[in-house]
C-alpha cells in the first residue's frame, strides 16, 4: 500500500464532504472543489476522516491511492485556507491593473494584454508591479499563474518579464567583441 495513502486526511472544521460513486466534492469556507475518484480506488469516509485503500495488489492501484490522497490533502487545504501565487513583474513600464474579473497588462506590447480569470481565481493587484492570484484550487491557480506568466517570461539578459515571487533568474553574460 502506498505509504502516502496509509494516513488518512483529516477534515479541517467546516468543510462538508459528499462522496458519491464517481466524485469527491469538498466545500468550506473560501469555496467548492471537486475532483473524480480514480480507478482502482476506495474512498472509505468515517466521520471527518478519509481513508484511501487500493482495490486489489497491483501497481496501478497502489499509486492511484497514493495520488487520490495527496490530492483531497490539497483540496482540503484549498477549501479551508485557500492557495495563492504572488507574480511579479520586472521592467520598465510594465504594469498590472485589475478590473474586477480581468488583469490588464502593460508588457512593452504594442497593445494592452487583457486577461479574463476562470471561475474560483480572484487577483488583485496590490501594486503596480505585483499581482496576486487566490483560489480554493490549487492546480487551477498555478495554471492561471503560469499561463499570465508565458505572456512575458523572464528574458536571460536583463530578467525582464513575469516572476513567480521568489523566482530566481540566471542572468547570461553579453556578447564580446
Amino acid at each position: 500500500m502506498s505509504r502516502i495513502a496509509r494516513v488518512p486526511v483529516v477534515l479541517a472544521s467546516g468543510v462538508d464532504c459528499k462522496i458519491n460513486e464517481k466524485n469527491i466534492t469538498l466545500k468550506g469556507k473560501v469555496g467548492e472543489v471537486t475532483t473524480h475518484i480514480l480507478p482502482r480506488v476506495v474512498v472509505k469516509q468515517d466521520g471527518n476522516k478519509l481513508s484511501f485503500a487500493a482495490q486489489d495488489d497491483s501497481r496501478e492501484a497502489n499509486q492511484n491511492s497514493g495520488t487520490m490522497s495527496a490530492l483531497v490533502r490539497d483540496m482540503n487545504k484549498g477549501v479551508s485556507e485557500g492557495f495563492t501565487k504572488t507574480l511579479t513583474l520586472v521592467g520598465v513600464g510594465y504594469r498590472a491593473q485589475a478590473q474586477g474579473t480581468k488583469l490588464n497588462l502593460s508588457l512593452g506590447f504594442s497593445h494592452p494584454v487583457v486577461h479574463e480569470m476562470p471561475a474560483g481565481v480572484t487577483v488583485k493587484t496590490p501594486a503596480p508591479t505585483t499581482i496576486v492570484l487566490s483560489g480554493a484550487d490549487k492546480q487551477q491557480v498555478g495554471q492561471v499563474a503560469a499561463v499570465i506568466r508565458n505572456y512575458r517570461k523572464p528574458e536571460p539578459y536583463k530578467g525582464k518579464g513575469i516572476r513567480y515571487e521568489n523566482e530566481v533568474v540566471i542572468l547570461k553574460e553579453t556578447k564580446k567583441k
